[in-house]
């Protein structure tokens, strides 16, 4: 038995049969573990007839520093969805068709400029050194917006998984995207993050894949931590969860509590569907879809 995944299948399962209190959380992290490869092998990007692509733009030296751009062909004062890809902090792709493929398909022809942004992987860096890359990348794009024919005061930031924990921390702490050179954006849509509170997740049980991005710094805990990091109202928020997880919603209600405390205008969005599915089904009809377009008409964007 060679493969990682059969031997982490095996060796869950054992302990699942000896702690029926651990096999709840395994099964649904095997779920998941499932769902996310699905997502992520869902086939290469398909670029609709009049979408223009250009790809693995450098926005920085390291060559995981890369976005890609897709556009109408004559577009003129587009607004910008600024995508970023999930993966545990330590995977992912921004060319998988799971991450682009549907949402392309949906918003360019609408008269959307989409950008998939890749950064940098645990354990090259930590997560906070991700969100100084995705606000690097947020920087660059708004800095190149004009010449796509975008507008760069209409940006929403869009993510994934990971991808959705390090969009919720800049806007959480906008300074990390000023920092970088980053304008303010219009709103922000965070697609199934469990981890806006990552002290808490630490101190409890939880998946490997969080002491692999997190270890045992407690100070990147806290600081790695948007409902930690959130002193102040942010931009507009959609938080879509997954109902069929354990933590997701739970912690993306503790983030939008503090948040309207402090005089935010956030939206949480339970949704019955697999973490995996949330990413790749955007842009397909559907609800999901709907209340995604109708927090984009909220925030001024068609």
């Amino acid at each position: 038995m060679k493969s990682p995944i059969a031997k982490f299948i095996v060796v869950t399962l054992l302990l699942g049969m000896l702690s029926p209190a651990f096999a709840g959380p395994m099964r649904e992290l095997l779920r998941e573990r499932a769902a996310q490869r699905r997502a992520a092998n869902a086939g290469p990007v398909s670029v609709p007839a009049g979408v223009q692509a250009e790809t693995n733009i450098a926005y920085g030296p390291d060559p995981a520093q890369r976005l890609d751009v897709y556009r109408p062909e004559h577009a003129a004062n587009a607004p910008v969805i600024f995508m970023v890809h999930g993966g545990g902090w330590a995977r992912g792709d921004k060319e998988a068709g799971g991450v682009v493929t549907n949402k392309v398909a949906h918003w360019v022809p609408q008269g959307y400029v989409f950008v998939s942004v890749g950064y940098r992987l645990v354990p090259e860096v930590d997560p906070l050194v991700e969100a100084d890359d995705v606000a690097r990348a947020l920087a660059f794009a708004q800095g190149k917006a004009a010449g796509w024919g975008a507008d760069p005061s209409r940006f929403v930031l869009m993510g994934h998984s990971a991808g959705a924990h390090l969009v919720t921390l800049l806007s959480a702490d906008p300074g990390i995207a000023a920092r970088q050179g980053a304008k303010p954006w219009l709103g922000t849509v965070a697609l199934d993050s469990a981890a806006y509170d990552v002290v808490e997740i630490m101190q409890a049980r939880h998946f490997p894949l969080y002491d692999k991005a997190f270890g045992n710094n407690r100070d990147l805990w806290r600081d790695a931590s948007p409902t930690l990091r959130l002193k102040g109202a942010p931009v507009p928020m959609l938080l879509v969860c997954s109902s069929r997880r354990a933590d997701s919603c739970a912690q993306a209600e503790g983030f939008a509590d503090k948040a309207k405390a402090l005089g935010g205008r956030i939206t949480v969005a339970p949704v019955d569907m697999r973490h995996g599915e949330i990413n790749a089904q955007l842009g397909a009809s559907g609800a999901l879809t709907n209340q995604v377009d109708a927090f984009l008409r909220s925030i001024g964007l068609k």
